[in-house]
């Protein structure tokens, strides 16, 4: 069982690549071959010619020291089960990126698969055969992923798909003979649902081919039967069942009203699937629709109604007796069994407190559950539960540069009141022992239909040990966690409104005493790169920093450049920029456009090949800002995308942003000067 194989429908809208457009080949570099950028004065960093810096300081040996051991942390990631669950397929890093490493005892060895320079974090067994793997892996982080197998006997992966045009959500049906993938070959816009035979897995046919994007989502056990979400937003997908022969498709929900999809599986006799949508709630709640009656008339009977929280996961028992069922509530992940004759629901309450994903079970054992789980003082680890004892096993123990954990800081869970009667919810890290006010970063999430979790943040605890700084994480109305009415509050034009919470966020800092309030900072990535740059714009005098990661400048120029497989996905998040009522919005809450209110110290950062966010919106801000304030830094890492993901660049990224927060809001004040 791939636990992969019921990915989050908010990948299809965010986290997953775009499709080149028109034809599949990675986005142009913006300037010359040998000089990646337009922004004067950058030039490579010495022994790091892949990053290109502008105004970016050296960093000085004692400061590297100190924070060297916290940037040696590492995670492990469950991505597949061997069908006895005996082996796990995991991913984690030892050099440069993630690779796929297996385990075949608790704390035994991570055995090494995988050999490349490029992360891979997607991947699937071939059931009934544990020596071939298939995997997703792009170049450059831009994202245009290609299927390999691995046949692990001799060690050698082979190219099954084109080369250039981008695939996503790769995963095989249990009974070994299909594999199937999402992808953008026929026209490098519209994402396609592929199906090949394992035995010719090169030889892929088309099961579905219309306009936007479809995704595979799980098949029924015999494989003769395929779930495909077609995804509009991350409120509008709906569910269809492809039969694999003939590719003839059923829809299961219905065409009438619009509701998100977070998980979803076949029952055991494949009759049914088990949904979960909030489609008939504010919440994403679990319904069993029967294939006979889908799509329904009326609302199924919700199997989690006493639970008013969202259903994130789904994983069914080979026998078909249990589905485990996990739910977000308030940042955490609470994970219960649900009988399937009697549809009782038991809390395993035997998993440690914190965030999980990723569950699945071995194809052959339904005794077994394996997941990924971890918390704010420790990184993601693996773990199995024996469902006869109730038992959690940790497999693997990733390792925190040699510090000792009981010296992180667990955040406090806060609520703060905005505009509109909202209530924002936050995660505060507060440094252990300090004296006087301390200064604070605010760390926006991306998205926007994300959520900041309490999981383990290098970020976070090197601020509080070591810069005697406290870290603030809301989750602003327009995040994911809430249900879809707070979810959809900064929808379209209604984004002006929830800015609000920028300065709800500022006023709850001046409220603690323990706070800082004259020295704030503000991070971010992607959409958080937006928020970071509208904190500074729109809120100019209560902000000392910023750093900007991969964000956007200009609603309008993103829209227009970002890569056209996601351009109508996230006109639905943002506002049509076509439609002059909604673009003089849009204009009027982008930060470009308000550049000569910014006086905080500005650091942006940016990935050459980002098909999500262009590096034109990284250049444009860099160079406006400029006009005023010279001293921007600006770094540009030509072998990135959406985010640095290779450790080198990710290490030189993190200790520079640092750097920077220390040299402009400063250590902790003493009492006295607190005064």
């Amino acid at each position: 069982m791939n636990p992969g194989l019921l990915p989050l429908v908010v990948s299809l809208l965010a986290a997953q690549a775009p499709a080149p457009a028109p034809a599949a080949q990675a986005p142009k570099p913006q300037a010359s071959a040998s000089k990646p950028s337009q922004v004067p004065g950058i030039a490579p960093l010495p022994g790091q010619p892949n990053l290109w810096v502008s105004n970016v300081p050296p960093v000085p040996d004692a400061f590297r020291q100190r924070m060297e051991q916290y940037l040696e942390a590492r995670s492990a990631s469950l991505v597949d089960i061997s069908d006895d669950g005996k082996q796990l397929l995991i991913t984690t890093r030892f050099a440069d990126t993630n690779q796929l490493h297996v385990v075949e005892m608790p704390m035994g060895a991570r055995t090494q698969l995988t050999f490349a320079k490029e992360p891979i974090n997607r991947a699937a067994f071939q059931p009934g055969d544990s020596n071939v793997i298939y995997f997703l892996q792009d170049k450059g982080g831009g994202e245009f992923f290609q299927v390999f197998r691995l046949d692990r006997r001799t060690g050698r992966s082979e190219l099954l798909t084109d080369g250039k045009s981008r695939h996503s959500s790769v995963s095989v049906s249990p009974d070994g003979r299909w594999l199937t993938y999402g992808g953008t070959g026929r026209n490098g816009k519209d994402t396609d649902v592929y199906v090949a035979p394992t035995a010719q897995p090169k030889q892929a046919r088309r099961v579905t081919e219309q306009e936007g994007s479809w995704e595979p989502m799980a098949f029924s056990n015999d494989g003769t039967k395929l779930l495909v979400a077609q995804a509009r937003a991350i409120d509008d997908v709906d569910l269809y069942v492809v039969d694999v022969a003939s590719g003839a498709r059923q829809r299961i929900t219905p065409q009438e009203g619009k509701g998100g999809v977070t998980s979803v599986v076949f029952a055991h006799d494949g009759k049914s699937v088990y949904l979960a949508t909030d489609r008939y709630s504010d919440f994403a709640e679990l319904y069993q629709v029967a294939l006979d009656k889908a799509p329904p008339t009326a609302a199924p009977e919700s199997l989690t109604k006493s639970v008013k929280w969202n259903v994130t996961g789904l994983a069914l028992s080979p026998d078909g007796r249990k589905l485990a069922v996990s739910f977000n509530e308030d940042g955490f992940t609470k994970v219960s069994l649900l009988d399937t004759r009697t549809k009782a629901l038991s809390p395993l309450d035997s998993l440690p407190k914190g965030v999980a994903f990723g569950m699945g079970f071995p194809l052959k054992r339904s005794d077994l559950l394996a997941l990924t789980l971890g918390d704010a003082k420790s990184p993601m680890d693996v773990w199995t539960v024996d469902l006869k004892s109730r038992k959690p096993t940790r497999w693997t123990r990733s390792e925190v540069g040699g510090l000792d954990t009981n010296t992180f800081v667990e955040p406090t869970l806060v609520r703060y009141p905005s505009t509109d009667g909202v209530q924002v919810p936050a995660f505060l890290y507060l440094p252990k022992d300090a004296k006087g006010k301390v200064p604070v970063i605010v760390s926006f999430h991306g998205g926007p239909e994300a959520q900041s979790l309490p999981t383990f943040s290098t970020f976070a605890q090197f601020a509080t040990a070591e810069l005697g700084m406290a870290v603030l994480v809301p989750n602003v109305r327009g995040s994911d966690g809430y249900g879809k009415v707070y979810r959809a509050m900064d929808d379209g034009v209604k984004r002006e409104q929830s800015l609000a919470d920028i300065g709800a966020t500022l006023d709850f800092i001046a409220s603690r005493k323990e706070l800082d309030a004259s020295r704030v900072g503000v991070s971010g990535g992607s959409y958080g790169g937006y928020m970071t740059l509208a904190s500074v714009a729109f809120y100019p005098e209560r902000f000392k920093a910023a750093v900007d990661v991969v964000g956007i400048s200009s609603l309008p120029s993103f829209l227009e450049n970002t890569q056209a497989y996601r351009r109508d996905l996230r006109r639905a998040e943002y506002g049509d920029e076509r439609i002059p009522e909604v673009r003089k919005v849009q204009e009027r809450i982008s930060p470009l456009g308000s550049v000569s209110r910014i006086r905080a110290a500005l650091y942006v950062q940016q990935g050459a090949n980002d098909p999500r966010v262009p590096q034109s919106e990284a250049e444009q801000i860099v160079q406006a800002v400029r006009q005023r304030a010279p001293d921007v830094w600006y770094m540009l890492a030509t072998d990135e995308g959406h985010g640095f993901q290779k450790k080198a660049n990710r290490d030189s990224a993190q200790m520079t942003t640092m750097m920077f927060f220390e040299k402009h809001l400063g250590a902790p004040r003493n009492p006295e000067a607190a005064k």
